[in-house]
């Protein structure tokens, strides 16, 4: 049952084979891709692309594994610790310490995650893995990305054909907290910040919402650009 990060290396009749982060062998039946008819293989599996699967059955050269066990809360828990994983390795190389050594070592004892999380206000859980002149260092440096907030942005196109449609646009674009620019021929962007990602694309769905509400009351064209 445990969840795992893998890569899809091929899929042969109705076999889809794929390697785990410690490049073990694992295997999964069609059944285990999705439930149902599938459609479009490649929605869910194709050569290279990364997947979050559940461990069922593990053999002495191979795992047998199911991407449709996995549950939404299971997948983005460990999307989130591949990429605090990533910056974490990047953030170790800045020091010029062997990342994957490192590493190896935290997971003994923590995930990364949590390591990283604890490692935030207490520079002593570092210490623990690292050099004190190197655990100051790495402290820093995430003490440092921890300040910085997180943007997202998205554009729309925003057109009235009311005889006041300037008025009327510049109160449907009157938001609190969210910066938007004109960019020309009824095209704007819009962005909004947070502490973490997530924060600021909710805040940012937030705010288009609201767009789109006022847009409609005001007969306007609101459209979200790709």
């Amino acid at each position: 049952d445990d969840i795992v990060f893998c890569k899809v290396k091929k899929i042969e009749g109705t076999t889809v084979f794929l390697e785990l982060e410690d490049n073990f062998p694992g295997t999964m039946v069609l059944s285990e891709v999705a439930a149902g008819r599938i459609r479009n293989l490649r929605q869910y599996v194709s050569p290279n692309k990364m997947v979050v699967c559940k461990i069922l059955r593990l053999e002495k050269d191979h795992a047998e594994l199911s991407l449709r066990r996995v549950t939404a809360k299971e997948r983005e828990e460990t999307l989130d610790n591949y990429k605090k994983e990533r910056a974490l390795r990047n953030m170790l190389k800045i020091i010029e310490e062997n990342e994957e050594k490192i590493i190896l070592k935290i997971k003994e004892e923590y995930s990364v995650s949590q390591f990283i999380e604890e490692a935030k206000t207490n520079q002593k859980i570092i210490e623990k893995f690292l050099s004190k002149e190197n655990s100051k260092k790495l402290f820093e440096i995430i003490s440092e990305k921890e300040g910085k907030e997180k943007r997202v942005e998205k554009r729309f196109s925003l057109k009235s054909l009311s005889e006041h449609g300037v008025t009327d646009i510049k109160e449907i674009l009157n938001l609190q907290g969210a910066e938007i620019h004109y960019l020309g021929g009824s095209a704007f962007s819009i962005s909004m910040k947070g502490k973490e990602f997530k924060q600021a694309n909710s805040n940012l769905e937030k705010a288009i919402k609201e767009i789109e509400q006022k847009a409609k009351a005001k007969k306007a064209l609101f459209e979200i650009k790709k």
